[in-house]
């Protein structure tokens, strides 16, 4: 039985990841070396633009990536392995000073709950949204539709 519980305790410890984190963009970390993409959330790109409710232009992606530095703020960030990281992506649920970084990243408005992957962080989501925060204050393209307009004009540029 002891033998067991070191072997399920093994196995979880090397879905773990902990240590300082360097914030790549919104929704991406690294932690000891390795990107991780915080799990469940879709933040908007860090090229990517957004227009408050007056019609002002702003860097909304660089904002959801000052944000989430902010929150780290140079904190022991833990990661919990999950599937839904996409190809050759690791995908974790990271929390520093125990808070969960994408529900926080949510209910702020700098991200999407990823819906396709997990309904863990509709709530917070949809809060952010009841109270216009972040993205939610104007208007915004979904992050997944700006990278997939980005990807069309780079291919027809190539032609």
């Amino acid at each position: 039985m002891l033998a067991l519980l070191l072997l399920c305790g093994s196995a979880a410890a090397a879905g773990t990841i902990s240590g300082p984190a360097t914030v790549i963009d919104g929704d991406t970390i690294e932690v000891q070396g390795t990107r991780i993409h915080l799990y469940g959330i879709d933040a908007p790109e860090t090229a990517q633009s957004c227009e408050t409710a007056s019609g002002l232009e702003y860097r909304c992606g660089r904002e959801a990536e000052q944000a989430l530095r902010a929150r780290i703020a140079g904190g022991v960030v833990t990661c919990e392995r999950r599937e839904g990281g996409g190809a050759g992506r690791v995908a974790g649920v990271c929390h520093v000073h125990g808070e969960d970084l994408s529900a926080w990243m949510a209910a702020q408005g700098h991200a999407l709950a990823s819906r396709h992957v997990t309904a863990s962080y509709v709530r917070q989501e949809g809060q952010a949204w009841a109270t216009r925060r972040g993205i939610w204050a104007g208007t915004f393209e979904k992050p997944a539709d700006w990278r997939q307009d980005r990807r069309r004009v780079e291919a027809s540029a190539a032609d």
